[in-house]
């Protein structure tokens, strides 16, 4: 099921420089129409499987895999809420790099893009200080603790390290990139109610623009004189 093929039409002011008329119209796709998941799918926490994207998969490849039909690629797509496909899916390692030497340079891909701290943790591997924190080069961490044994080990102990690791753009844009990867799938089982609420969207609401369930009448600005 092809998602443009379910968008309604509109009869539209035709804008082509071959009309006869200027309130002459053609019907075209209302790309305005979209379809969401409904709210008590998309909070149901059994309704979804988890999908690792590899390398070149696309939405339609997925789809087929998981559902046996490309066009449900749309399911795929408004399931993990991606309206933007080139910001929104993981892209190819050769695109990615293609990316970063348009952004940063051949040269500049291996340059700093932040600093960011390793994790710490004290003598009970307790973790004192989370990985992952942006902090500037000469960030430095102190901590101190006292011993536990006996009256001569009782004393404070003052611990210092610089826990900054740096982080390249080519890390950065990896990382980014690799964070799409997982998305959510759609339980087959829960496949026909998804398709039928789009069906049901799609339908037009009785206005003055109403021509029928499939159709509508847009506005004409040329009939009011603008």
């Amino acid at each position: 099921m092809a998602y443009f093929r379910e968008l309604p039409e509109i009869n539209y002011v035709s804008l082509l420089p071959n009309r006869n008329r200027n309130d002459e119209r053609i019907l075209v796709k209302n790309i305005f129409k979209r379809a969401k998941l409904r709210e008590d799918l998309n909070q149901g926490i059994t309704v979804f499987d988890y999908y690792q994207i590899e390398y070149d998969t696309r939405p339609d490849t997925v789809a087929h895999e998981v559902y046996g039909d490309s066009e449900l690629d749309w399911v795929i797509l408004i399931t993990n809420n991606i309206t933007n496909l080139r910001d929104q899916w993981p892209i190819s390692q050769n695109d990615l790099h293609n990316y970063m030497v348009e952004k940063y340079g051949e040269t500049g891909i291996t340059g700093v893009h932040h600093y960011e701290t390793t994790e710490v943790k004290d003598q009970y591997s307790r973790i004192l200080l989370k990985s992952g924190l942006v902090v500037d080069p000469d960030y430095k961490f102190r901590y101190t603790y006292r011993g536990v044994g006996g009256s001569e080990d009782r004393t404070s102990h003052v611990i210092e390290s610089n826990p900054v690791r740096v982080i390249t753009n080519l890390n950065y844009e990896q990382r980014k990139n690799d964070a799409k990867r997982q998305i959510r799938i759609l339980k087959p089982d829960f496949l026909s109610a998804v398709v039928q609420d789009l069906r049901n969207v799609m339908k037009y609401n009785r206005s003055t623009q109403y021509i029928n369930n499939e159709k509508a009448e847009s506005y004409n600005p040329r009939s009011s004189g603008v």
